[in-house]
């Protein structure tokens, strides 16, 4: 009889679960962080520290290179090889990845405390980790036999700029440089995060409707990918040029693509099922998010410049409303699956998905509706609440199953 395997040698079997563990604790921590934050600095509740970094940039930090790459990378280092046909990533990689990125956000969160030298050995560290999953993933890419490689050199690429901008947070940090913090911010929403979650989102979606919902025919054209994945780019080549006057030149055509794609790929139908529903839900949030960006750049542009509408509303849209809603809807997928369970979606999991749609919600609209302008920074505390209140019983359901045992008995 086999000895049973370790925690530690549980988590180290497939190459997600270290990456997915440490990204749900991440979802907790970063925002707890920002929720004692907020409390303290807009006195609703003590006084919070004198942090060594801005606390704005550090939050930005956190969220864009200290959580959701995490679920990307679990995400990646089990469909790179279904996708294309090759072998399966060393579970040691992918854990050595993972502990540096860990020990990375770590120090970062010490050095938050101690000093910004801290910080930076921190972010040092995950970049180290960033860099072996690259090449891990990049190994996957290059070995594989000749197959259909749009989607992984999409994703692919956009890892490299997400590894450039995190270069820049680092460098930003040590020489203070306003340009390298305006580089980090933009690549790592525009270069990296939104074309990763994108790219999966015009690969999956369709592919998981087809398997579940009747007389399902699949439309995934190519073209509306690379012109959405353009406008994504030109939205982060107008921010750099501090051009945002113009940004609707990019973010409409955006917009336009993903309300089509919502409505071809069947967002009402989909909820008949409802792991298939959370993500279109989520991916429904990226046609609004646009919309915001495109109206609030036209009021500038109308304006001459001088009319701001919606506040940070339409990077909360696009950052909570698609990415996180993303991230909920495709590590629970992946986890369900691997972990040897059937592929639905409890009822628990659901009210926590619609549930965090509030969090979204409350952030958006509290940059929106000018009768929360007073309530603003209640509001923003409250949606982070909500974001702890789904996010936490989420991660305490599905964390276990990254250091037990498959329930069908499988390796992995």
């Amino acid at each position: 009889m086999d000895k049973p395997l370790s925690v530690w040698q549980q988590i180290a079997a497939a190459p997600h679960r270290s990456m997915f563990l440490t990204g749900a604790l991440q979802g907790v921590a970063a925002m707890l962080w920002w929720v004692f934050d907020l409390a303290g600095r807009y006195g609703i509740a003590g006084s919070a520290p004198a942090w060594s970094i801005t606390p704005v940039w550090a939050h930005a930090f956190l969220m864009m290179y200290g959580f959701f790459p995490f679920f990307i990378f679990g995400f990646l280092f089990t469909t790179y090889p279904n996708w294309m046909n090759a072998g399966k990533i060393p579970p040691q990689r992918a854990l050595s990845a993972s502990l540096l990125m860990a020990a990375g956000v770590t120090l970062f969160y010490l050095g938050l405390v101690v000093g910004k030298p801290i910080a930076a050995a921190g972010v040092a560290a995950m970049l180290s980790g960033w860099g072996v999953a690259v090449y891990a993933l990049l190994r996957v890419l290059f070995d594989a036999p000749r197959q259909d490689k749009r989607h992984p050199s999409v994703t692919s690429v956009a890892l490299i700029f997400g590894w450039l901008g995190m270069a820049a947070y680092l460098l930003w940090l040590l020489t203070g440089q306003a340009m390298l913090l305006d580089f980090a911010r933009t690549a790592g929403i525009w270069f990296c995060l939104l074309p990763i979650i994108m790219t999966v989102s015009h690969r999956m979606i369709p592919f998981f409707s087809s398997r579940v919902l009747e007389n399902y025919v699949v439309v995934r054209p190519y073209w509306i990918l690379w012109l959405m994945l353009a406008c994504t780019a030109g939205h982060g080549i107008l921010q750099l040029w501090q051009a945002p006057s113009y940004l609707w030149l990019v973010d409409l055509p955006l917009a336009a693509c993903a309300l089509y794609l919502s409505f071809t790929w069947g967002l009402l139908r989909s909820f008949r099922v409802s792991l298939l529903a959370v993500l279109h839900i989520a991916f429904a949030w990226l046609g609004l998010a646009m919309l915001l960006f495109g109206a609030q750049s036209l009021a500038l542009f109308a304006s001459a410049g001088e009319m701001a509408w919606f506040g940070l509303a339409p990077l909360h849209a696009l950052t909570i409303g698609y990415f996180a809603s993303m991230v909920l809807g495709m590590a629970s997928r992946v986890t369900l699956g691997h972990a040897g369970r059937p592929l639905v979606l409890d009822r628990f999991t659901w009210l926590l998905f619609i549930g965090f749609q509030g969090s979204a919600l409350i952030r958006v609209l509290a940059d929106i509706v000018p009768a929360a302008a007073r309530l603003a920074p209640d509001l923003y505390l409250l949606a982070g609440l909500v974001w702890l209140a789904c996010f936490i019983p989420w991660a305490a359901h599905y964390a276990p199953n990254y250091w037990r045992p498959r329930t069908d008995g499988k390796p992995g």
